[in-house]
C-alpha cells in the first residue's frame, strides 16, 4: 500500500506528464510539495522499485506505468467538485447530442464531440458498424512517432470492432490502459469506452483511443456522460 505522500506524488507524475508530455522532474515536485529535491527523489526510488513509474532516460525525469496508471485511475475521487471548464464541456455535449434527428447522426455527432474535447480519436459502434473519427489526432501524439507503435495502434484498431462485439464490456464505462489491451498490447494506447443502450443494440458503445498518457478525470466523465446522454435521448 502507497502512503499518502506516495500516492499524492504519483497523482501529481500523472497529471503533469498528461499536461506537458515529458518526464517529471524532482524539482518541480519539491515544490509543489514544499520539501527538498532528495527528498522527492527518495519517494521517486520506492514508486519506481514498486512499479508505478519509470526513468525513461539517465537522469530524466520520471514518467508514469501502466500499473502507474492504473493506481490513478482505480483512486479517482468520485465526488470532486466540478470544475468551469468540466462544466462547459458537458453543456457543449449535451447540446450536440440531444439535438434529435437521425440515431447515426446524434451518434455521430457526439463521436465527433468527444473528439473535439478529448483531442483524442472517438468510437462509436453503430448497429454492426465501427464509426471512427480524430485519426489526426490520434497520429499527431508526440507518442506515435515510432513505426512500430504504429503498427500496433493499426493492429488494434483493425481488430477493434469484433473484439468489442466478442468480449462485450458490461461496465458503464470501461478503461484499457497500455499492456490491459487485449489487441495492439506495445502500442501505448488507452482505451475509454462506455456502454449504452440505442435502436441498434442493447450493447452499443462510444468512447475515445488515445495515449496512454491521458488527463483521465476529464476525459472518463466526459465519454461516461456521453453514453449517458446517448441512452436517454436514443433509447426511448
Amino acid at each position: 500500500m502507497l502512503r499518502d505522500r506516495q500516492q499524492r506524488i504519483l497523482q501529481a507524475i500523472v497529471e503533469q506528464y498528461a499536461e506537458v508530455a515529458s518526464p517529471v522532474g524532482s524539482s518541480l515536485l519539491a515544490k509543489v510539495f514544499g520539501v527538498s529535491s532528495a527528498t522527492i527523489r527518495s519517494e521517486m526510488a520506492d514508486l519506481e522499485r514498486l512499479g508505478y513509474i519509470a526513468q525513461p532516460h539517465t537522469s530524466a525525469g520520471r514518467i508514469p506505468t501502466d500499473k502507474g496508471y492504473r493506481f490513478y485511475v482505480n483512486n479517482l475521487a468520485d465526488n470532486e467538485p466540478e470544475t468551469a471548464a468540466e462544466r462547459r464541456a458537458e453543456k457543449a455535449l449535451a447540446t450536440r447530442v440531444s439535438t434529435g434527428g437521425v440515431t447515426d447522426h446524434v451518434i455521430k455527432n457526439a463521436v465527433d464531440t468527444l473528439v473535439e474535447l478529448t483531442h483524442n480519436l472517438g468510437l462509436a459502434t453503430i448497429g454492426d458498424q465501427l464509426y471512427m473519427s480524430g485519426l489526426s489526432n490520434l497520429f499527431g501524439q508526440p507518442e506515435f512517432i515510432n513505426n512500430e507503435q504504429v503498427r500496433e495502434v493499426a493492429s488494434l484498431l483493425d481488430n477493434l470492432e469484433p473484439w468489442l462485439y466478442e468480449a462485450a464490456p458490461n461496465e458503464p464505462l470501461s478503461v484499457y490502459i497500455g499492456q490491459e489491451n487485449p489487441i495492439g498490447r506495445s502500442a501505448g494506447c488507452t482505451l475509454i469506452v462506455s456502454r449504452f443502450r440505442s435502436p441498434h443494440s442493447d450493447r452499443s458503445y462510444i468512447g475515445v483511443l488515445g495515449p496512454t498518457r491521458q488527463s483521465y478525470r476529464d476525459v472518463m466523465m466526459l465519454v461516461r456522460r456521453t453514453g449517458e446522454a446517448l441512452e436517454e435521448v436514443l433509447y426511448v
